[in-house]
């Protein structure tokens, strides 16, 4: 089983404990593991319970950006100034062994710690969005209406340094006691791999598929099994 590059954690609550061969805490796995999401998970406490809410982001050099109504209670309890837990998981494979308790998956994810901010420079704002539809389908931004003042004053645009943040990743197959190994049983990896289908039409569009469309298949590069 192959092992992330592992650095010195930036600090204690993102030093790996628990299973910490599989830590990584270099530059490169982290911007990986960001490039390829298009959801984040958000904990957060507004006072009164605690939630975990999955929300779209991107990444615009060293920080995560969200965004959202002005309204949200979400980014309301983020402008507060309390420290926030953002999760990002990509699920690569069950891992299945010969006996139970060493079943396992491979994934890559990441934490990120740390205060939101907001964007309030609205040219910034309608920038970081712009940015944020071309990672969705680059090509799509010069084609579509922009935003109009009212729609962009009432979005809110957050973004959180990734300087606090821990990577674990797993790789390879099982890992069997070696008492288990001539056990009868088969023993391997379920890849799971996340793939681009191709484009629906909308039924009340006329316009032929323009070339980020025709792309979003015949440019799809499967993850490859870990």
């Amino acid at each position: 089983m192959s092992k992330p590059t592992a650095e010195q954690p930036p600090s204690p609550r993102t030093r790996v404990r628990r299973i910490a061969e599989n830590a990584a805490y270099d530059r490169a796995t982290l911007l990986a593991i960001v490039d390829a999401a298009y959801l984040c998970h958000i904990a957060f406490s507004d006072g009164s319970a605690s939630h975990c809410i999955p929300t779209a982001c991107w990444r615009e050099g060293q920080h995560l950006y969200i965004h959202g109504s002005n309204g949200s209670r979400m980014l309301k309890a983020l402008t507060s100034g309390a420290d926030i837990c953002v999760t990002i998981t990509h699920l690569d494979g069950l891992v299945l062994a010969r006996s139970a308790f060493n079943h396992s998956m491979n994934y890559r994810s990441a934490m990120i710690y740390g205060q939101f901010e907001c964007v309030d420079d609205l040219q910034a704002k309608r920038d970081s969005l712009a940015r944020f539809m071309e990672k969705l389908a680059p090509g799509r931004q010069a084609q579509i209406r922009p935003g109009n003042d009212k729609e962009f004053n009432a979005t809110t645009v957050l973004r959180i340094s990734l300087d606090e943040a821990a990577c674990k990743v797993r790789t390879g197959g099982p890992v069997d006691d070696e008492e288990d190994l001539a056990l009868p049983v088969w023993a391997g990896v379920l890849p799971l791999i996340q793939q681009r289908g191709a484009p629906i039409q909308d039924p009340a569009c006329q316009q032929a598929a323009p070339e980020h469309v025709l792309a979003w298949q015949a440019d799809s590069a499967e993850i490859p099994a870990q």
